[in-house]
Parts: C-alpha cells; sequence; structure tokens
C-alpha cells in the first residue's frame, strides 16, 4: 500500500488533475458557439465571461473547506479528496447545463442563468487548484516555488492538452467539446483524489533531484504540444495520426507515476540512512521555520504586504485574464483564420505553463543560490506583460502571436508567483484560504478591463461601422490594449514597492536554507 500511499504518487496524481482541471483557458474554443446559440453580443459574451473568471478565482470556500480537512486528512477520515469530490460535482452540473442550452435540448436560460451556469462550472477549477497546490506545498516546502510552478504550469497547459482531446474526438464540434469539459475533469478527478494525501514532510536529501526530473517531464510535454500545435497549424492531420499524437501524450502524462514510484523507493532508502541525524536537528528545523509564521486570512489582510500583493495581481491578471477572454474577437477583427485563432488558444497554453513552470523554478534557484526576492520577479514580469499590450494594441501582422508570447508567459508568472510569495509571507496553514482571495483580484480586474474597457468600445466601434454585432480593424481593440499596457504597467510599480518592503525577510530566508542545506549535506 505503501507504494501508492507517499508524496511523490500524490504528486503525480495533482499534475494529473491539474493538466484536465484548467477549463478556463478554453473559453475560446466554444465561446462562438455559445454567442451565436444564445444570440449575444460582445459585451453580453464578455459579461458570461466575467462570472467565468469570477468561478475560477473566488477559490475563498475551497480555502476554508481544505484548512478544515487537512489535519484530519492525515488520519485518513477526511482530507484533500473531499474537496476534489465538491469540485467534480460542480464541474459536470455546470458545464452539462451550458451544453444542454447549447444544443437547445433546453429553452434558451435569460442571462443570469447562464451566468450562474458558468460560474458553478468554472468555481470547480479553484476546489481541484487549491487541493492540489497546497498539498503539493506541505508536501515540499523546501521547494515551494519548484512545486508551486509545476503544479501551476500543467494546469495552464491543461487547455492545450484538452483541445488536442478535442481535435482528436470531436473536431469542428464546439458544443460536443462543452460535453467533453463536463465528463473529463469529473472522471480525472473522483478516480484519483484518493492518491493525493499530506505526508509527514522528511526530507531524504533527494526532492530537487526528483522535481527536476518532474521538471523534465513537463518540458518534454510542451515540447511535443509546441510542435503539434506548430504541426497542426500548417498541415490537416488525418484522424488516425490524431489518435496516434494523442495517444503518445497520454503515454508521456502516464510515465509521471513510473518516476513518482523511483522517487519513492529512492527517498526510502536514503530515510533509512539520515533518519538519526533528522531526529537531532528536529528542535532547530521547527525554530528556524518559524520565520513564516501561520497567520489566518483576517491577520493577513490587516498587512500591507497582502494588499500590495492584491493590487499587483488586480493588474497582471486581470488585463492577461481579458486578453484571454477576448483572443478569439481580436483574431476575427484581424482577419486571423480559425485554425489560427484555436492555434493561439493552443499557444496560450503553451506560453502560460512557461511563465508558471519557469517563474516557480527560477524564483527557487535565484532564491536558494543568491537570496533574491521572489517580489522582483513579479515586478519584471508584469513590466514586461506591459510591452506585450503594447503590441498587440499595434496591429500588425502576427501581433497576437508576438503580444501572446509575452502576455501568456507572464500572466503565467503572477499564477506560479502569487501562490509562492503568499505561502512565504503567511504561512502555509491557511495559505489556501489567502491565495484565493488575492485571486479574486483576477476576476475584478478582467471584469473592469473585459466588459467596461474591451467590450464597450468594442460594441461602439461596430455600431459606427454598421456591421451589426461585429467590428474589423485594428480601431476594434487599439485603445483598449493601451488601457491594458498602462494597468500593467502600474501593476509593476506596486510589485517593486512589494520587493523592497520583503527584501530583508527573504535575505534572513535564505541564510536559514543555506545553514539547513549545510547540515544535510
Amino acid at each position: 500500500m505503501e507504494i501508492i500511499n507517499n508524496r511523490w504518487t500524490s504528486t503525480a496524481a495533482s499534475i494529473w488533475i491539474q493538466t484536465t482541471s484548467g477549463l478556463s483557458y478554453t473559453f475560446g474554443i466554444y465561446s462562438s458557439v455559445l454567442k451565436s446559440s444564445q444570440n449575444y453580443d460582445q459585451s453580453t459574451l464578455d459579461t458570461v465571461s466575467v462570472f467565468k473568471d469570477i468561478g475560477a478565482n473566488f477559490g475563498i470556500l475551497s480555502g476554508l473547506i481544505y484548512a478544515s480537512v487537512a489535519a484530519r486528512g492525515r488520519s485518513g477520515i477526511a482530507g484533500p479528496w473531499s474537496v476534489h469530490l465538491a469540485g467534480a460535482i460542480q464541474c459536470f452540473i455546470g458545464y452539462f447545463l451550458i451544453w444542454l442550452s447549447v444544443i437547445g435540448v433546453i429553452d434558451k436560460p435569460p442571462l443570469f442563468a447562464m451566468c450562474l451556469f458558468m460560474l458553478i462550472a468554472a468555481h470547480s477549477q479553484t476546489f481541484f487548484n487549491t487541493a492540489n497546490v497546497v498539498t503539493a506545498v506541505s508536501n515540499f516546502p523546501e521547494y515551494s516555488g519548484t512545486i508551486v510552478g509545476i503544479m501551476k504550469g500543467f494546469l495552464g497547459l491543461s487547455g492545450a492538452v484538452l483541445i488536442q482531446a478535442y481535435r482528436t474526438f470531436l473536431p469542428g464540434n464546439p458544443s460536443g467539446f462543452i460535453l467533453m469539459l463536463a465528463l473529463l475533469p469529473t472522471i480525472i478527478s473522483i478516480s484519483l483524489m484518493f492518491l493525493i494525501r499530506i505526508h509527514p514532510t522528511t526530507s531524504a536529501g533527494i526532492d530537487k533531484k526528483y522535481l527536476n526530473w518532474f521538471s523534465y517531464i513537463a518540458l518534454a510535454v510542451v515540447t511535443y504540444l509546441l510542435i503539434l500545435i506548430i504541426l497542426e497549424n500548417f498541415t490537416t492531420l488525418s484522424t488516425l495520426a490524431h489518435l496516434i499524437t494523442f495517444t503518445v501524450l497520454l503515454l508521456m502524462l502516464a510515465s509521471l507515476f513510473l518516476l513518482a514510484n523511483r522517487a519513492h523507493r529512492g527517498e526510502s532508502s536514503r530515510l533509512l540512512e539520515s533518519t538519526t541525524n533528522q531526529l537531532i536537528e528536529e528542535n532547530l528545523d521547527d525554530k528556524e521555520n518559524s520565520i513564516s509564521k501561520d497567520i489566518n486570512l483576517v491577520q493577513a489582510m490587516r498587512t500591507m504586504n497582502f494588499w500590495f500583493l492584491f493590487v499587483a495581481m488586480l493588474c497582471g491578471m486581470g488585463s492577461g485574464l481579458a486578453t484571454i477572454n477576448n483572443i478569439s474577437q481580436i483574431g476575427e477583427s484581424l482577419n486571423y483564420r480559425t485554425v489560427e485563432i484555436n492555434t493561439l488558444v493552443s499557444l496560450w497554453s503553451i506560453w502560460n505553463f512557461l511563465g508558471r513552470f519557469g517563474a516557480g523554478y527560477i524564483s527557487d534557484m535565484f532564491l536558494h543560490s543568491r537570496g533574491w526576492a521572489r517580489p522582483i520577479f513579479m515586478a519584471g514580469t508584469l513590466a514586461t506583460m506591459s510591452v506585450g499590450h503594447l503590441i498587440i494594441a499595434s496591429g500588425f501582422r502576427g501581433n497576437l502571436y508576438v503580444g501572446s508570447v509575452l502576455v501568456g508567459i507572464c500572466y503565467g508568472s503572477q499564477w506560479s508567483l502569487m501562490p509562492t510569495i503568499t505561502s512565504e509571507l503567511f504561512g502555509v496553514l491557511n495559505m489556501g484560504t489567502i491565495f484565493n482571495t488575492i485571486s479574486i483580484a483576477s476576476p475584478v480586474g478582467s471584469s473592469i478591463l473585459s466588459v467596461l474597457v474591451i467590450g464597450k468600445i468594442y460594441d461602439r466601434e461596430a455600431s459606427s461601422s454598421g456591421d451589426g454585432n461585429s467590428c474589423f480593424g485594428t480601431k476594434c481593440f487599439m485603445f483598449s490594449f493601451f488601457v491594458l499596457a498602462t494597468v500593467s504597467f502600474l501593476g509593476f510599480l506596486v510589485a517593486l514597492v512589494l520587493f523592497f518592503r520583503t527584501k530583508r525577510f527573504y535575505g534572513e530566508l535564505w541564510l536559514i536554507r543555506l545553514r539547513h542545506s549545510g547540515r544535510e549535506s
């Protein structure tokens, strides 16, 4: 039983759930059929997408539930599996009702009902994400940036994986894709949820080695997907070719469990040698780790660091989410072909993954080696995101490919850096509740920028051109993305302030980890 009840198998199972639970990132695939079947204009579609964003980011409930069951989860009575089950139920109900509405089985629902369906469907994502990320950080506290980057990276990559499943089994059937979103994540999460547990953290000195191997598999998967996406953009693959390429993808993901087994055996061997030394150092470790005190949400909200982090995410996540929510309509306005637009949505998942994975891994590397405070990476990515928005605003041919690379990577980086910084500044115990509260900044920023800026300007331009609900040309989105660039730059300034406020704290954390690694070696 021990071979499947360990933190490495838990990590592999969490990655599989993450790989199928980033449902909100596939909105661009079915947004057009949702818009046409319900006869929405762009502002109305953006309103529905805002409720998707609210659901996907309003994770306070999942954080509270996780915190309440985590301690009992160690004894097997309750645990992360209960959070996954709640997410699976919401996922199925929400997307199934949307599917019934789109295909006309039920009467066209009023706008508030469709918004509710979307809210419930997307809200499931916070339950999957909270259970997987907080469990992973609890199991690998020394490399929180790396493990959060892996978990958040596969969540960002899930859009590309789901689109590959769509192209393999449901090509040209976006309404069927909605049904797949109702079924696939539900089945995967229920099948694997009992493997995801919090395990006593007793480092055998091999965490970095095997986490690096998990990272190598992640990079192999993202490289493979990138090749597939580029290939599909230039040629039409046969049904058999799609089946073969998707099978290879599944085998690559399955290798995670083989790696987990290898890591567990290696850890068990090392633990037999290091148990005595760890018992000697136990009291000292407890004292040193107290630098990151566990505080609750109310206490965190009384600090300035919480609000600097919130505002930075309001600017970065909000503008990034507004971009992906409107990428289909931006492409249509600039005469991109349907296959190009679908490619952009898939590529967004790739850039999103690279940002999430890279920011976690690189910030861990510089923290361990030089003591760099993580908020400096947040500031840098927000400044780069501002440049990406300006490129999209320019409207030159191919601008969406270049701009989406920068915005996608930088947007993904925020989702890796923010939870990790949260765990370090406020502790792990209530990490799920706190980082999910900060995540609310994403839909708040997106609702303001998508509906009140992008949607309003788009509809005004469409109305003045006499093309009904459609707008064509650079005028449709140019001014909107100048606004988004300004907002991102404001986020850069706020993150820079957070960097200077936490620089001393991270310096102390670096010294502690240096002493700890010295004792291990």
